[in-house]
């Protein structure tokens, strides 16, 4: 076993060691709250941009605001609706299945870091390096990654 191999180790240790911690809901909101918060600011930061007051005169800096207030508030929002549903847990008594589910998830959310990982060293020299071919356990998710390859648009030319 290699440092990487420890450093993935750690990684999905650290992952699955806040998810039991917040517990899967928590998890779950949060990560569709994000996902939910890019999308709407991408797609509406047009709109806002728009809308905001002529003293703003760039237009780069009308969609940024634009964007960032989109971002923000669908986050508090988010936030707002995962600390509702919490509580809702909480008072049912599924907190242990929920810190389970929980462990569950980090496990997948720290493997996926691990994946994005190898994916964005794939398109750069890395996955010839020496540390890169010794390691047992990147060769298991560059095995993944290039499952995930195919989704992945061709110019992107990644190296494994």
């Amino acid at each position: 076993m290699t440092v990487v191999d420890v450093v993935v180790i750690f990684v999905i240790f650290l992952s699955a060691l806040f998810s039991l911690i917040r517990g899967f809901v928590k998890e779950a909101i949060s990560l569709a709250t994000w996902i939910i918060a890019i999308w709407l600011a991408a797609t509406f930061a047009s709109k806002l941009a728009a809308a905001l007051p002529n003293s703003i005169e760039s237009e780069a800096v009308r969609q940024a605001v634009g964007f960032g207030v989109l971002f923000v508030l669908t986050l508090m929002v988010g936030a707002i609706v995962n600390l509702l549903v919490s509580q809702v847990v909480k008072k049912t008594g599924l907190s242990g299945a929920d810190k389970i589910f929980g462990v569950a998830f980090g496990v997948l959310r720290g493997a996926l870091i691990i994946i994005v990982f190898v994916l964005i060293g794939g398109m750069t020299p890395l996955p010839d390096a020496e540390w890169w071919q010794s390691s047992t356990l990147l060769q298991w998710f560059e095995s993944a990654a290039i499952v995930i390859k195919e989704y992945i648009p061709e110019d992107l030319n990644l190296s494994y």
